[in-house]
């Protein structure tokens, strides 16, 4: 049984400069760099995403820059979320039990064709109680 509110659908997406803080992909770690980053950047007027990298197991939150952001000032990395080409799932819930079903959704997504594994997956906190989760593909296919 899917839990993915929706079939996946396809979308593209253009490169946006991010301000990002990474940590291990491991429960714990990411627990604790949510609230620190949320108090970094603040919410309001926001956008927030994670980016997932399988490869190098790593988990970092982000947002675009704004105008005035000073990334280095709050001790955060410039960088880019990739664009291009994604298969996108959605999950619609209350946190935090809907944070429980984002590894088994992402993995629904992924399963459902080929992946492109030179960019990571991406989470895409639309509103407090809507997650989109993109899983990059390779174009053509």
């Amino acid at each position: 049984m899917s839990v993915l509110t929706r079939p996946p659908d396809l979308l593209r997406r253009s490169d946006v400069a991010v301000m990002l803080a990474t940590t291990q992909d491991e429960h714990g770690s990411i627990q604790t760099l949510w609230p620190r980053f949320e108090r970094l950047v603040g919410l309001r007027g926001r956008r927030m995403y994670a980016v997932v990298d399988a490869t190098a197991g790593t988990y970092a939150t982000c947002t675009p820059i704004l105008p005035g952001d000073d990334p280095e000032a709050l001790g955060l990395q410039r960088s880019v979320l990739p664009g291009g080409p994604y298969r996108r799932g959605r999950l619609r819930g209350e946190p935090p039990e809907v944070y429980r079903l984002i590894g088994e959704a992402m993995t629904e997504v992924a399963e459902a064709g080929p992946v492109d594994p030179a960019r990571p997956c991406v989470e895409y906190y639309r509103r407090r109680d809507e997650i989109e989760l993109w899983v990059p593909i390779v174009t053509g296919r």
